[in-house]
């Protein structure tokens, strides 16, 4: 492995284990999968195969900063909608014409008959 891959990889492994601290499951269990999954590919010798496996480290970082994004909108989106605004949306969605099928035409005759 060159000097720059072996940097780029290490920087990966820092930058997961820096994101795995706050992951919903524990800290303990991201870490030991984390190093499971680096010991595992600690043999590989292709460019080609590192340079896809840092690929793939690359978007696990995107997919966990995704799912930290999704788990603070909603924390926030509890704190200042109530469930009961919930249902009245959506019983509002169920109330609108598009939700039915469409608009004016849904009432009139249909060409099939």
């Amino acid at each position: 492995m060159s000097t720059p891959t072996r940097y780029r990889v290490i920087a990966l492994y820092k930058q997961l284990s820096y994101l795995g601290r706050e992951y919903p499951a524990g800290a303990d269990y991201f870490h030991k999968k984390l190093k499971g999954a680096f010991m595992k590919n600690k043999d590989l010798s292709d460019p080609a195969e590192i340079q896809k496996r840092i690929d793939l480290g690359d978007y696990v970082c995107k997919e966990i900063e995704a799912m930290y994004h999704i788990n603070k909108y909603r924390a926030m989106k509890k704190r200042y909608y109530e469930d009961a605004g919930a249902d009245n949306i959506q019983a509002k969605l169920e109330n609108t014409n598009w939700a039915q099928g469409g608009g004016s035409s849904a009432t009139s005759s249909s060409p099939r008959q």
